[in-house]
């Protein structure tokens, strides 16, 4: 089996790293076009003809599921490409990065907010976006600055709301690009989200609807508990780490992977990663840690029986993570059960905690993907962006320090946003299934794949629809 690396048609003999989101008129540099050196044979180059073969039947499944199914109003979703497997391996429902994204595609993206705005508000003059709460993260806020910018594109008045405690008066933050972002402070008026107008006596700034690109991992506020249901809020409160559990998410994606999978003939393995979930978890005192170590050892033995079928000569591996939480922390490669049951101080005190400290009691279990995607000779994976159900680019998250069996969220990456010389919102028969432009489509049916399993797992753990059922 032959692996896959990343070659890239360079400029000058290298490849450009663009880490901003540059005006529309802006020009990149070079044309990047990524191209995998996979053999033309084996299970990904088969599944990418099936995918070809079957864009006609998959792009009209597709259109029935989302009639069924609400879209989240933006996604993002990591792939790894294994040579032999390609699938998800977490899906963001409040995505940062924009401002890591191709800026040719800029209409696109437009474009789809637009569709996405219409079926939030229909009259949507207003909007307030309330992010993370951070003021020293640049790169986050040259997110929240591009991801405003592009709601701003479809006619809507945006503004930004903060959650950081004690804000009184707008706080202007200067961005590495010249840019300066004003955060403005909450004001809660009954049960709707409102901003000060400027001007003795001005009125308020009443948004018809508030697109949170805050993670919630600290909880839900009161402030946003018991909105007016005309005041549209996105993603919805429950889509939150608070209470969202990536087990949930992966659960609802194996069903869809396997209907996907008879859908197109294929084997679902070859895009579904086998995953198993343990809870009352507590790494400081080794609880849990039995629960632990049968779960991996399960794992790795289905995932032996898989390579052995498909004559992989690769050692299996299982990445244990948060089933709760992002920024790539909790998370660790386990080869063996034993490195469950070994792990020493400092290994328990990293998966002990995620963001804003909240203790790690459930984590999931998932069948590990290798990545031999590469830039520079550094290990590197697509991630795909979506709003609605629309495609509208990505980049690769790059990182030199990391191994194709390891997490590559982690301090220390870079990006390289994914400009190719077609967009692969559709699939060229006439061209090799590895082309850019197919397999790039099939990226783009992956991950609107994973982002229909997040709209299916946003409505089977909606509490207001258990509610009225119960």
């Amino acid at each position: 089996m032959a692996q896959a690396g990343l070659t890239m048609r360079a400029c000058h003999g290298q490849a450009d790293t663009l880490l901003h989101f540059p005006a529309a008129t802006d020009h990149l540099p070079c044309r990047m076009v990524p191209h995998l050196t996979t053999a033309l044979t084996g299970p990904l180059l088969d599944l990418e003809k099936h995918v070809i073969a079957a864009q006609a039947t998959i792009e009209h499944w597709f259109r029935v599921q989302w009639h069924e199914h609400a879209a989240p109003f933006y996604s993002s979703v990591d792939l790894r490409n294994a040579g032999y497997k390609l699938a998800p391996v977490d899906t963001n429902l409040f995505p940062g990065g924009f401002n890591n994204l191709n800026p040719a595609f800029l209409p696109l993206a437009v474009q789809a907010a637009q569709v996405a705005v219409e079926k939030m508000c229909t009259t949507a003059q207003r909007l307030l976006l309330i992010p993370e709460s951070h003021t020293r993260n640049l790169y986050y806020l040259q997110n929240v600055a591009a991801l405003a910018e592009i709601l701003r594109k479809t006619g809507l008045q945006v503004r930004i709301g903060s959650l950081i405690p004690d804000l009184v008066e707008p706080l202007l933050l200067d961005l590495p690009d010249g840019q300066v972002l004003k955060l403005e402070p909450i004001l809660r008026e009954g049960d709707r989200l409102k901003l000060r107008e400027p001007g003795a006596g001005a009125g308020r700034f009443d948004p018809c609807a508030v697109l949170l690109n805050n993670d919630l991992s600290a909880g839900v506020p009161d402030l946003l508990r018991g909105l007016d249901p005309t005041q549209t809020l996105m993603p919805p409160l429950h889509a939150g780490w608070a209470t969202r559990r990536k087990s949930n998410h992966f659960r609802a994606y194996e069903e869809l992977a396997q209907a996907f999978g008879r859908l197109i003939g294929i084997d679902p393995w070859l895009i579904n990663p086998y995953f198993s979930h343990c809870s009352g978890v507590d790494f400081m005192t080794r609880q849990g840690e039995d629960c632990l170590a049968v779960h991996v050892d399960e794992l790795l033995r289905r995932i032996r029986a898989k390579y052995a079928d498909y004559g992989i000569d690769r050692e299996p591996f299982v990445i244990v993570k948060a089933d709760a939480g992002t920024y790539g922390m909790g998370i660790m490669t386990v080869k063996s059960a034993e490195d469950v049951r070994d792990l020493n101080r400092k290994a328990r005190n990293k998966m002990a905690v995620v963001k804003e400290g909240l203790a790690v009691t459930q984590v999931l279990i998932q069948e590990g993907v290798y990545t031999f995607e590469s830039i520079n000779e550094a290990v590197a994976e697509p991630v795909v962006y979506m709003i609605d159900h629309h495609v509208i680019g990505g980049f690769y998250r790059v990182h030199t320090g990391r191994g194709a069996d390891e997490n590559l969220n982690a301090p220390g990456m870079h990006f390289v946003p994914l400009a190719f010389e077609e967009v692969g919102s559709y699939a060229d028969a006439r061209a090799r299934p590895d082309a850019p432009v197919n397999r790039f489509y099939t990226y783009g049916v992956l991950a609107r794949l994973a982002a229909l399993a997040a709209a299916i797992e946003l409505e089977d753990t909606d509490p207001e629809f258990h509610e009225a059922t119960a």
